[in-house]
């Protein structure tokens, strides 16, 4: 049964609302308030990257599968509740394994395994586009990741590094000017019901 904590993590606020099968996943799972809150900061954030790339640079990728991945990219803490307010990181592959249990695809469950590695092999541009919307949306900027999806899209582009760069950055700057609000909306629910 779904808290009213969750209900309201779900619901309130300006924050996009999460792909339904995120959110029934979320419902399903008991997930804590904080998390869900969490995931829905991630997830606007990553909606704001995916259309901020689709507007500047002719790349293919899957805006709909980014989405998905940045709504459930630390499902894992379902189980691993302290990595909420704590460091860990087995929550990455706990999350791939809930995914999969739960009948998603291998490559949207991913993103639950994939979000801090963004040097692994078979690491693409939705992948690291959902690991700088985890970084961007409480202000932090990570340039060795800046730096790593500056490259694909120069490449795709045709544009010089430094170019991609600048916009890249003005464009990471423009959304960490809205961190306090995303993290006041996840604070201000609890890590427990």
């Amino acid at each position: 049964m779904t808290s009213d904590l969750v209900r309201r993590a779900l619901t309130e606020s300006a924050l996009r609302p999460l792909p339904k099968p995120a959110r029934d996943l979320l419902e399903s799972l008991a997930a804590p308030p904080r998390l869900v809150a969490h995931l829905r900061a991630v997830h606007d954030v990553a909606w704001q990257l995916a259309d901020w790339v689709r507007q500047h640079y002719p790349v293919e990728f899957d805006r709909s599968a980014v989405l998905f991945g940045a709504a459930v990219h630390d499902i894992g803490k379902t189980l691993h509740v302290g990595e909420l307010s704590g460091p860990g990181s087995d929550h990455e592959h706990a999350g791939y394994e809930i995914l999969l249990a739960h009948g998603v695809d291998p490559r949207l469950a991913r993103f639950a395994r994939n979000h801090a590695s963004w040097h692994a092999d078979g690491i693409d541009l939705e992948d690291l586009l959902v690991s700088l919307a985890d970084k961007v949306w409480k202000g932090k900027r990570v340039p060795e990741l800046e730096q790593l999806v500056t490259d694909r899209l120069a490449e795709a582009g045709g544009q010089e590094p430094w170019e991609v760069f600048m916009a890249l950055d003005d464009e990471l700057g423009r959304i960490a000017e809205d961190a306090d609000r995303r993290l006041a909306f996840q604070a201000s629910y609890p890590v427990t019901v």
